[in-house]
């Protein structure tokens, strides 16, 4: 099987599993980070494209937040079925597992791949869509607004600061500057949180 054939198959096989969720970490979100990776590979030569493009598109067919599987059995299911080497199989596993930030705070991931996946990650939680993101998750567990923008103060402003390559502070730096700009505003119309 070609890499192209690869990435289709990913992409349906994440929109099966990812396709109903609501809360920020669908198929939608999964084809962002993969755009978000691609454009950080296309300036870090050497990297293995198909372990970050792999690893990008199936991120989060494991994440502890939607599954309750261990040791990334979807994902090391879909590997295995698609005839990927089980040398390159933990290689990506070991790059989907540096991507959370609740687990990997303040840990820099060992390979450029990882960098680039969690950097490509972290990208979209800022910005417009980290804030549609928020709200979206805040909305499907129950949390008000104002939990919702504490969230901003507990991850999404400490990113910019815990990103790996030079490509992607480069692109958050307006992300981030969005974000402020919507914290000083809701500051303003609801009163201090």
């Amino acid at each position: 099987m070609n890499n192209e054939e690869l990435i289709s198959d990913a992409i349906e096989y994440v929109s099966e599993l990812l396709g109903k969720n609501s809360g920020g970490h669908d198929t939608a979100h999964s084809l962002r980070v993969y755009k978000n990776a691609l454009k950080i590979a296309s300036n870090e030569p050497g990297c293995d494209l198909t372990v970050v493009s792999l690893a990008s598109i199936l991120h989060d067919v494991d994440d502890h937040k939607i599954f309750e599987n261990e040791n990334n059995e979807n994902a090391r299911a879909f590997l295995a079925d698609k005839g990927v080497s089980s040398e390159q199989i933990e290689e990506i596993c070991t790059v989907i597992n540096s991507v959370s930030f609740s687990r990997n705070r303040g840990r820099k991931p060992q390979s450029i791949e990882g960098m680039i996946v969690q950097d490509a990650d972290r990208l979209d939680a800022m910005g417009a869509i980290g804030i549609a993101r928020t709200f979206a998750y805040g909305g499907e567990h129950g949390r008000s607004i104002e939990e919702s923008i504490q969230h901003f103060h507990d991850k999404l402003l400490l990113l910019k600061d815990e990103l790996n390559t030079e490509t992607a502070k480069d692109l958050a730096a307006e992300r981030h500057a969005f974000l402020e700009a919507y914290i000083a505003e809701i500051k303003e119309e609801i009163g201090d949180l």
